[in-house]
């Protein structure tokens, strides 16, 4: 099976860079069996490459208001990203970045990251930075994203 880690986030905007640094890490430490790429904060000028992998599945990690404490990662249904959780700067919703990529590929899913501050220029919260080290760890060690409680 042939995944893809697509990442989400824009580094200049403090806990909203946890999917940039996740790619960073998952470049510098590769999880066995996931490609990544790294959609920044406009991930509409990635979804080619993600095409050109052909994938199965993809993972798509961004930062998301979920109300929960800072560094939780969930799990969010398809239908919930845009409408409740999106915290993002991005140019255009994820879900229709979602619906684009359904084109190709059937099984698409997405973990969000509780951020503690976004504020411009600020740094990734340690709490946060070492939520996304868990999850690179997670993924590295075998983990998958079905292993992640969904957000109520």
């Amino acid at each position: 099976m042939k995944r893809v880690v697509f990442t989400v986030g824009n580094p200049m905007r403090g806990d909203d860079a946890a999917g940039p640094l996740l790619a960073e890490m998952l470049e510098n430490e590769p999880a066995p069996g996931w490609d990544v790429i790294d959609g920044a904060d406009v991930p509409e000028n990635h979804t080619h490459a993600v095409r050109r992998l052909e994938p199965d599945q993809v993972l798509v990690v961004d930062a998301a208001a979920m109300g929960l404490e800072p560094g939780e990662i969930r799990r969010i249904d398809e239908g919930d990203v845009a409408e409740n959780f999106l915290i993002t700067t991005h140019a255009i919703p994820l879900n229709f970045l979602i619906q684009s990529l359904k084109e190709t590929v059937s099984d698409i899913q997405f973990l969000g990251i509780q951020p503690e501050d976004t504020s411009f220029y600020g740094p990734v919260t340690p709490v946060v930075r070492e939520a996304v080290a868990a999850l690179h760890r997670h993924l590295v060690s075998g983990g998958a994203p079905e292993d992640y409680q969904p957000v109520a």
